[in-house]
């Protein structure tokens, strides 16, 4: 009989000590940590390196970045060490090859999904990127790329090719983590704002429920 499929999770925009050690205590597999970016989980680099360090070598951490360039991503690279650079921004599949040859990093590369064409384009990164983040298109005009609670229509998702390991995003919470799950195979969902009472700061028993849905746990207790 086969096995069901080990789902993973990262929760990200984490902004607090406390936030960290709750999601490292329900079982995130992942921890992202948005750097220099505009968002209203912004951290310096020195902020996310504060953040991330404790857990460093017990959970593997994401730098998430818009169009950093090279000063930045070494900046980011000697205080934080991540153990991924996630690419949120515009940056092409030989940008994507460029930083992984400079900075020995793997990368998670964010694509913004709202039509069929979208995942054509986002297939040009399959051999570049570590992992590839499928993740909602941010409304039009803002600055933001990434966590503003829309979901993907996942059926765009489900008609396109596969890469073996991916991440989905998009408006994810515990609520339809399971639903998700089962509509896409997803082995690797990330979450922000659905796990939030406000921008950046989490709420732990949000956390507990999306982490007990992901895993499959019961939820009392």
């Amino acid at each position: 009989m086969a096995q069901p499929m080990t789902i993973q999770a990262k929760i990200c925009g984490l902004m607090r000590p406390e936030d960290v050690e709750t999601a490292v205590r329900y079982g995130a597999d992942y921890l992202g940590f948005i750097v220099e970016a505009a968002s209203p989980r912004r951290l310096t680099t020195a902020q996310a390196a504060a953040l991330a360090g404790p857990v460093k070598g017990i959970v593997p951490r994401a730098a998430v970045t818009v169009n950093a360039d090279d000063d930045m991503l070494s900046a980011i690279m000697s205080q934080m060490t991540p153990d991924y650079i996630q690419c949120h921004g515009d940056e092409t599949p030989e940008r994507i090859a460029e930083i992984t040859r400079k900075f020995s990093v793997k990368i998670i590369k964010a694509c913004a999904v709202a039509c069929d064409d979208d995942m054509k384009r986002a297939s040009e990164f399959s051999g570049a990127a570590d992992l590839i983040l499928f993740d909602a298109k941010p409304p039009k005009g803002s600055d933001v790329r990434g966590g503003h609670g829309i979901k993907i229509d996942w059926d765009i998702i489900t008609r396109a090719p596969m890469p073996r390991r991916f991440m989905l995003a998009g408006g994810l919470t515990p609520e339809n983590i399971r639903a998700a799950i089962n509509a896409v195979r997803a082995p690797i969902v990330d979450v922000s704002s659905g796990v939030e009472t406000s921008p950046g700061v989490k709420d732990a028993a949000k956390i507990k429920a999306f982490m007990d849905a992901v895993k499959n746990r019961p939820q009392n207790g």
